[in-house]
């Protein structure tokens, strides 16, 4: 006979994971507070019905007691005294209902009408009518078991003596004179009769407010958390392409709640990381062709060395050097700008002169290879930086270079260096060919050139301007590429001074 096998924890955990989930979470947390809430309104709204109900009896009692003094009033001027209600209680319980609105029950008929000492008869009421044209007047509020008659001590006559305590007095006044009290112990906490009765339909009246507003809360808790988790979901799955390699995944941004600016969000960052992924495929096919050219040249010239093509005399073995030089350069370069991009990129910072710097830098023009430059500065001295003078000989280096391949004869080169308020602003210019305006800003791109086919004759990688910007931009300044108005290239650095330099 099998037996059945209790549930596995791991089958209980997957089993509690579906409602592990953030539209159960939503749910559970909305309805929580707005069920909280509509208790509390219930609670309250009851507490405070019944309270005010008990209120406004009590105040109702006192303004129906009002006649019953004036009436007691009127007998004890006519007796003198309490003795002629005292010791008759069919009296006081016939006048306090007849005051009280409960209609007058039937004198005795022994008790003469008129009598000495009587308290003055009312006069006779109409029948009340009868039929259907009769209204329909509900029975009157009796309070009369909570009533006591006290003398001016204080002394019980009529009523329940232990309830004392709790009445309240009214004053009975007789040509100002005080003659006794009429007390009433008020409703506190239960009410009887119709009013009971209409406190039972208030409350389920209330209960079914609340029951409705419960459902409605319920609902709406419901829908809510329906649409956030639709909206997150959305964006999780999103999240989940990204993962997986699809940057060009997007998500719908509608509105402009902090969801809709998270879809925003999103995808921006799927925009940068489909440029950044473009931008290292780019970069790897733009390495592979740098490294393909010197590596074809050189396999070429090995390959004609071996087969007897070409003699290993000085000038075969010099042209292998220069592409053996090319490659250590451009590998350098590279592992600088990894550096860079790591901040791995070690600077030794000292106080630069640097109008002193440029001008020690291009002292000696004419012994530069390449094209002769003209070359025109103004050079203030007292520009102080904190730099790195190798890196800085580097960044010059590389300007000069880019001068110097690009620039048509006569070339002419115009560097200027100057204070500008806590920065140090380094211009350098040259002449023709110039740049077209879309090119600027990518000219600090790495391995990027406005003409491709003119690589190999220049001889440049395309790293040198990449490498001068992050150098620059490792001193804490900025480097910015227009127009000139010697007709070719302008760059401006900017690098900012020396503490010492600035409060001087």
């Amino acid at each position: 006979m099998p037996h059945d096998r209790p549930a596995s924890p791991s089958t209980a955990r997957t089993w509690l994971s579906r409602f592990d989930t953030l539209r159960v979470k939503l749910f559970l947390a909305i309805a929580g507070a707005n069920v909280v809430l509509v208790m509390a309104a219930y609670l309250i709204h009851g507490w405070s019905f019944d309270k005010g109900l008990v209120e406004y009896l009590n105040q109702a009692d006192e303004a129906r007691l009002q006649p019953l003094i004036v009436r007691l009033a009127e007998g004890h001027r006519q007796n003198g005294n309490w003795d002629w209600i005292a010791q008759d209680h069919q009296r006081w319980q016939d006048l306090s209902r007849e005051v009280l609105g409960t209609g007058r029950i039937p004198r005795r008929a022994a008790e003469p009408s008129a009598a000495a000492g009587d308290m003055p008869a009312a006069p006779p009421e109409p029948p009340p009518p009868v039929g259907p044209e009769a209204p329909r007047v509900p029975p009157a509020l009796t309070i009369d078991p909570r009533l006591l008659l006290l003398d001016p001590a204080q002394q019980v006559l009529i009523g329940p003596a232990h309830r004392v305590e709790q009445a309240v007095l009214k004053p009975i006044r007789v040509d100002n004179a005080l003659v006794g009290y009429l007390g009433y112990v008020p409703r506190l906490q239960m009410v009887t009769s119709l009013e009971r009765v209409f406190l039972a339909q208030q409350t389920r009246t209330f209960a079914a407010i609340a029951l409705g507003m419960l459902a409605a809360v319920l609902l709406n808790a419901a829908l809510i958390a329906r649409w956030l988790s639709r909206r997150l979901r959305v964006l999780g799955e999103g999240t989940a392409a990204i993962a997986q390699g699809d940057y060009g995944v997007r998500l719908p941004a509608r509105g402009h709640d902090e969801l809709a600016q998270l879809a925003l969000a999103f995808n921006h960052m799927a925009t940068s990381l489909q440029a950044a992924q473009q931008a290292r495929q780019q970069w790897i096919a733009d390495i592979a062709h740098e490294l393909r050219t010197p590596l074809a040249t050189l396999r070429a010239e090995i390959e004609a060395l071996q087969d007897g093509v070409r003699r290993p005399d000085s000038a075969n073995l010099d042209s292998l050097a220069q592409e053996v030089h090319r490659l250590t350069r451009l590998v350098d370069d590279l592992r600088l700008l990894s550096l860079s991009d790591l901040g791995a990129l070690d600077y030794r910072l000292a106080p630069v002169d640097l109008g002193r710097f440029v001008r020690h830098h291009l002292g000696d023009t004419a012994a530069l290879p390449g094209r002769a430059l003209q070359v025109r500065s103004e050079l203030d001295e007292g520009v102080e930086v904190r730099a790195d003078g190798d890196r800085l000989d580097q960044v010059l280096s590389n300007l000069l270079q880019n001068t110097q391949r690009y620039s048509s004869t006569p070339a002419t080169l115009h560097v200027q260096v100057r204070r500008e308020g806590a920065e140090a602003r380094l211009t350098w210019e040259d002449t023709g060919p110039g740049v077209p305006p879309e090119a600027l800003p990518r000219l600090t791109e790495r391995l990027y050139r406005v003409d491709e086919s003119r690589a190999s004759a220049s001889g440049g990688s395309g790293l040198g301007l990449a490498i001068a910007r992050a150098i620059v931009e490792g001193h804490g300044g900025r480097m910015r590429a227009s127009a000139s108005a010697l007709g070719g290239l302008r760059w401006d650095i900017w690098l900012p001074l020396a503490p010492e330099a600035t409060h001087g």
